[in-house]
């Protein structure tokens, strides 16, 4: 699992500086709100999860960090695809509702889903 984070978390640091050269080479700034998500929940914490896989989880290849791994890519894509509609425009705040808080709440399942696979992970190993 290690390795899917870090490659997926590399991923969105790479779209997420495109959006960043873009936002600068046109001098429209509207998708700031959306880069800092990509760098921060797609690259920072998918690349933290991995490290997280690499060096501490013992448990890191079983149904639950598989579903974790899922569940974190749904929600950040479900987030950055309705922040992207939402700051460029294209749908209003209540019709991206459903789609960025179901979002939000899947990127927060998946937190607590890593909590519980470490917390288990050092306790196996006590």
């Amino acid at each position: 699992m290690d390795r899917k984070f870090a490659i997926t978390g590399l991923i969105y640091a790479v779209l997420g500086i495109v959006l960043g050269i873009v936002m600068a080479a046109t001098h429209n700034h509207s998708q700031l709100v959306t880069h800092a998500h990509i760098m921060l929940l797609g690259f920072v914490v998918t690349f933290i999860y991995a490290l997280c896989h690499k060096l501490w989880l013992t448990n890191g290849h079983g149904v639950l960090a598989r579903i974790q791994f899922y569940l974190h890519q749904i929600g950040v894509f479900a987030m950055l695809t309705g922040l992207f509609l939402l700051y460029g425009k294209f749908a209003s705040g209540e019709q991206l509702e459903p789609l960025l808080s179901g979002g939000s709440l899947l990127v927060l399942v998946a937190l607590i889903a890593m909590v519980y696979l470490f917390l288990r992970s050092d306790a196996a190993r006590a």
